[in-house]
């Protein structure tokens, strides 16, 4: 199955798992918890897909790749002790606790989250003398004499034998004590995280043409050439921070992250021509509004790829304004959230006495330590990060500017804060404003140059797949994508319909 399916297993494990009967006592024991085996090629994204399982399920996550550990940091080292037995007292070994164990514990009480995932990543690369431990932590859930606590899911992850030489085979013995799921790439599903992450424009557009390049896996006399998911994100990230500092960005650099020279060579050159592209058809001037008649029909007459490239361009762009949009949403409702706090405490007989600025204070702080907590657990996914992280630095002004402004009365206080809020929900709106419009000039550019063609039904299903442009639409509106969805979409599925008739009666004159 692709990750997207197999990210839909683990949920529905861990709630079947957690679930709970009318005494408190967890509805599947323990010992009839599988863990999940995923099983798949390097790069696909087995430990991403964890990471987000923990978070939407709001549990914590400890990840471990067992090739980092020893026999020892594994199990515990021995000690001896001292017991005795019908009163006699005897010398034994025993031995500390599970460095993976342990930090279990640790994480527990960093987050105060007492149910979680263990992971297990290259599981079936564990070094020989650890192979046994493995085996009984997956049939038993222990490290050497300890278990791991009740309510934490044991997940873990392997790569095939033929992309690892250090990897040895299960036993059916182990297998048939594991939920096992096989994963395979998928570009489709992959595009989707890829838009909510930000990943580059430029290999969004590129792979978009060039599907099957997406995930690469070859042997050649000179040794393996391959591309993986993990390459293209890692690859997203530098050519980001390359552009923001102005640095060059050259075929060797982007060889180093898709380590197939044909391919690195092939998207090398691809995007160089992107950039040219956004040069040339001055894709911010068309999301303005302001494009010329000269970039209608130059777009009109240009190759197929090159209106895919533009429309990557385009669709990247409206991304960036769509995430903004979403963030500064994120943010003004926190500052809500906050404020209506505020305005409790202030108006609360038992703080009478208490100075507004203590009880500011006191706010911040609270909401500063639920922020460490959660980010430790790692719930907050990247935009929400950013958007507490905002949320506390305009509280941290808030309070400076009541205490610049000299207010001394909880009512003069409340009355500037709830003024600088003004502005910070002015900005949200600006936003919210600024990306509808984007959308609408983009409408326009793309109906007087294609019309109703095929290049809409791309624009359209591109939209719907994009986290952002699906949460801003829903909450905002737009006219044309819920008309174009409608019309468009209908005659696509109306034309696949029609093909499959003809398929079927090709099929039955061969037969007759």
């Amino acid at each position: 199955m692709n990750i997207k399916k197999a990210k839909e297993e683990i949920k529905y494990a861990i709630q079947a798992y957690l679930a709970k009967d009318e005494f408190g006592e967890y509805r599947i024991p323990a010992v009839r918890q599988r863990p999940v085996l995923l099983m798949g090629a390097p790069g696909i994204g087995k430990t991403a897909v964890m990471e987000q399982v923990a978070r939407e399920c709001g549990v914590a996550l400890v990840s471990y790749s067992i090739t980092h550990h020893t026999r020892q940091s594994a199990i515990g080292l021995p000690f001896i002790s001292k017991k005795e037995y019908g009163g006699k007292e005897y010398t034994v070994t025993e031995y500390t606790m599970s460095e993976i164990i342990a930090s279990v514990y640790d994480k527990m009480e960093e987050t105060g989250l007492q149910e979680g995932i263990l992971f297990i990543d290259e599981i079936n690369c564990a070094s020989e003398t650890l192979a046994p431990a493995m085996l009984q932590f997956l049939q038993c859930k222990t490290f050497g004499a300890h278990k791991v606590p009740e309510g934490w899911l044991i997940a873990a992850a392997g790569n095939p034998p033929e992309y690892n030489k250090s990897v040895r085979e299960f036993d059916v013995v182990t297998l048939d004590r594991v939920k096992k799921i096989d994963v395979e790439p998928d570009f489709s599903v992959w595009k989707e995280y890829a838009y909510q992450q930000g990943i580059h424009g430029a290999i969004l557009s590129y792979l978009e043409i060039r599907k099957d390049h997406f995930y690469a896996m070859e042997t050649t006399v000179d040794g393996k050439r391959f591309v993986t998911a993990r390459g293209w994100e890692d690859l997203s990230t530098i050519l980001k921070v390359y552009e923001d500092m102005n640095l060059p960005v050259e075929e060797g650099l982007i060889y180093q992250y898709l380590q197939h020279r044909r391919i690195a060579k092939d998207f090398a050159n691809y995007l160089d021509l992107y950039r040219k592209y956004r040069t040339d058809y001055r894709v911010d001037d068309i999301l303005q509004g302001s494009y010329t008649k000269q970039a209608v029909t130059k777009l009109q007459d240009a190759p197929f790829d090159e209106r895919l490239s533009v429309m990557g361009l385009l669709l990247s762009r409206l991304s960036e304004g769509f995430r903004g949009a979403y963030e500064a949403d994120l943010t003004v409702t926190g500052l809500h959230g906050a404020l209506l706090e505020l305005k409790e405490r202030f108006n609360s007989p038992y703080c009478k006495e208490t100075p507004w600025e203590n009880l500011f204070t006191g706010l911040v702080e609270e909401r500063e330590a639920a922020f460490t907590k959660e980010r430790k657990a790692g719930l907050l996914e990247k935009t929400a990060e950013h958007a507490c992280m905002r949320e506390l630095e305009r509280l941290h002004f808030f309070l400076a500017e009541g205490k610049r402004n000299g207010c001394r009365e909880k009512e003069d206080a409340f009355a500037l804060v709830k003024g600088l809020f003004a502005k910070e929900a002015e900005g949200r709106e600006n936003a919210i404003a600024d990306a509808s419009a984007m959308l609408d000039n983009a409408f326009a550019f793309l109906e007087e140059v294609f019309g109703a063609g095929q290049e809409m039904v791309i624009f359209i299903t591109e939209l719907t797949t994009n986290f952002y442009s699906v949460k801003f639409i829903s909450e905002n509106g737009s006219e044309k994508y819920y008309r174009y969805n409608a019309e468009l979409l209908f005659d696509e599925k109306q034309k696949t319909i029609l093909q499959d008739i003809e398929k079927a009666k090709t099929e039955l004159n061969l037969l007759f």
